[in-house]
């Protein structure tokens, strides 16, 4: 049978580009399929590089760095208008990269909604044209919108994370739904603005996954900043009101919030409901997710599956990945599969990023470790930066030596990350870190210090156990 493409993609965002590119690379005829006026997806219109933006937007309009220098500085309150701008730029500036590197391969773009009519056949309506394309492999890309909420989002009073690149103005006062990454991001991002942030979830942590005293150190300055935490709390009842225009949320605890505007951050589902998945013998779970084998391929052998629509653990740096990692297997390119110890960047303010094992995650398996700190404000670098809050951990097997976990959060913190994550992914350990030699001053003098603290905390222990 003669096929249009060797690989259709639906979706641009970083797993589609990445699988396309590959493909082209190998000399395939490849088309992208994509929804939205402009290629990129979610990672580049309303998610990664826009909320990113936003955040050093923030810090930038509001002299941050300078204050925590001690240096005096007018702090005018910057408006929408003059934080959208700056992301705006970026996402001009990045979408132009893309759109380069889709044509520099050949790729062909092809603008509208996709939707199955046979397991090797795509309708594309709602572009210039509305047409057919059929492929011998088809990747599913398509990315993750936000959970809706439980009333219809107004996109000014009831939001969503995609709403907060179109805002209008900024709210006076915002609640929160919601404490995992995209909530915890821009409540702190809001704080910093000066609006009265209230953070609600129905769990008792926020960022459960992460080392809990970094998130403690988190909560803290985020109290600092004004942000009042509801944990363990529901919403009950959320209505618009029109004296002034605003929120009423009601929480099952009884309590009773009234908002300038609420931001929805319940979580994320799969974009698959238009894709008419039933056509190709496929059917996604309860969160638009597909289900994919290690080598992504879904049910269907020659559909495969990369990015937010497999689900966890939904980044743009591990999507690019398993993009690439799918195309090799389709077309029989032998590739190893990515590194177990991938990292987190979490762009709150101050940014988090973690890689390995944390605390709580090796006391349950019963493995023993020690740990080793620094502190920022014992780094000659964090005191030139005005970061004396940052706080870097590191925690090593007690028989082995072996690095287990690196944790830290403050200034750079998801660019610190990446030492530990090459020291793990090679298997060194405690000693690699008290031999070698960082560039002072710099953060990574953290790595030095932590070390020299879990050494002192081993031969105390080795005393200790001898005495």
């Amino acid at each position: 049978m003669s096929f249009d493409y060797d690989l259709l993609v639906l979706g641009s965002g970083p797993a589609g580009q990445r699988a396309a590119v590959q493909a082209a690379k190998l000399g395939k005829r490849v088309g992208i399929v994509e929804r939205a006026r402009m290629v990129g997806g979610v990672c580049l219109h309303t998610g990664t590089v826009p909320s990113k933006t936003f955040r050093e937007a923030v810090l930038s309009l509001t002299h941050v760095p300078a204050l925590a220098r001690g240096i005096p500085v007018e702090r005018p309150r910057p408006t929408m208008e003059d934080l959208l701008h700056r992301v705006n730029g970026v996402i001009e500036r990045e979408l132009d990269v893309v759109a380069r590197q889709l044509s520099r391969n050949a790729i062909d773009v092809i603008s509208g909604t996709a939707r199955f009519t046979d397991p090797h056949t795509i309708a594309i309506n709602g572009g210039h044209l509305d047409r057919h394309a059929s492929a011998e492999r088809i990747l599913i890309a398509c990315g993750s919108v936000p959970a809706p909420p439980p009333v219809d989002a107004d996109h000014e009073t009831i939001l969503t994370s995609d709403d907060i690149v179109r805002l209008p103005r900024l709210p006076r006062s915002l609640a929160v739904i919601g404490g995992g990454v995209i909530g915890v991001e821009y409540a702190s991002m809001f704080a910093e603005l000066g609006v009265e942030v209230t953070l609600i979830d129905r769990h008792e942590r926020v960022l459960e996954f992460c080392d809990h005293e970094i998130v403690d150190e988190l909560m803290h300055q985020m109290r600092q900043k004004r942000v009042t935490f509801r944990l363990g709390e529901a919403v009950h009842r959320i209505r618009g009101i029109d004296r002034p225009r605003g929120a009423a949320i009601d929480l099952e605890s009884g309590k009773h919030i009234e908002v300038d505007a609420a931001l929805f951050a319940i979580g994320r589902i799969g974009a698959t409901r238009q894709l008419g998945l039933d056509k190709a013998g496929l059917a996604a779970d309860d969160r638009g997710r597909l289900k994919v084998n290690e080598r992504f391929e879904t049910e269907v052998a020659h559909i495969s599956a990369a990015g937010d629509i497999i689900g966890f653990p939904a980044l743009a740096s591990t999507s690019s990945e398993q993009g690439r990692l799918a195309v090799c297997h389709m077309f029989g390119v032998e590739a190893k599969p990515t590194a177990a110890g991938f990292p987190y960047g979490i762009y709150a303010i101050p940014e988090i990023s973690m890689v390995g094992a944390t605390e709580e995650e090796l006391t349950a398996q019963k493995v023993p470790y020690e740990i080793g700190v620094a502190r920022y404000e014992e780094i000659a670098r964090g005191q030139i930066l005005g970061d004396s809050s940052g706080f870097f951990k590191m925690i090593f097997h007690r028989e082995t030596r072996r690095l287990l976990g690196v944790h830290c959060i403050g200034t750079q913190a998801t660019e610190l990350i990446h030492i530990g994550q090459a020291v793990l992914a090679l298997g060194g350990g405690l000693d690699y870190f008290l031999e070698t030699v960082f560039n002072y001053p710099t953060l990574a003098e953290c790595y030095k210090v932590a070390a020299y603290s879990a050494a002192n905390h081993l031969r105390s222990s080795i005393a200790c156990a001898v005495t």
